[in-house]
């Protein structure tokens, strides 16, 4: 009985995992697909959203880009390890914290996909308000902010609540 839902919830954790990292690789390859077509202009544009493809070399919102072949390969090395880490803290853990982890864990795997295939990551989703434009981003950005967030509130509530005890 125990052995069947753990094969049931291992499913569903790799199910979950698995249409994340696709949502992503799907939304990346049509906006590289639609780029190359287009010839590089932008793809989509409106009032508050731009659809523009941009290579980051660096990590989150294009922080720590640089030319350096082996700082590139590092940064992709440390990064590889933190998966591996928040992997094992998946395994660890249960409910909303674990769907939290699973859904840092799709985004940066969908990332680091990007980064050793393409030597960096796509990103296109750019939202603005008149000039002030936010940092361009791509769907496993948001899958990690959500995940981030979500961690972030579980902690503080978690606190809270063994505050009051």
């Amino acid at each position: 009985m125990v052995l069947k839902n753990l094969n049931k919830s291992l499913f569903i954790n790799i199910s979950f995992t698995l249409i994340i990292f696709l949502l992503d690789r799907i939304s990346k390859i049509y906006v590289i697909n639609l780029d190359k077509k287009l010839l590089g202009s932008e793809i989509f544009s409106s009032k508050y959203l731009n659809i523009s493809l941009i290579w980051n070399e660096g990590i989150a919102f294009g922080l720590l880009s640089f030319d350096q072949k082996n700082l590139y390969n590092l940064l992709t090395i440390i990064i590889i390890l933190i998966i591996f880490f928040i992997f094992l803290m998946t395994i660890k853990s249960s409910g909303f914290k674990k769907l939290a982890l699973i859904m840092i864990l799709a985004g940066a795997l969908g990332n680091v996909y990007d980064r050793i295939i393409y030597k960096a990551v796509p990103d296109f989703i750019d939202f603005h308000v008149g000039n002030f434009h936010w940092f361009i981003f791509n769907v496993s950005d948001i899958f990690i902010t959500v995940g981030v967030v979500l961690m972030i509130i579980l902690e503080l509530t978690y606190k809270s609540k063994n505050n009051h005890e």
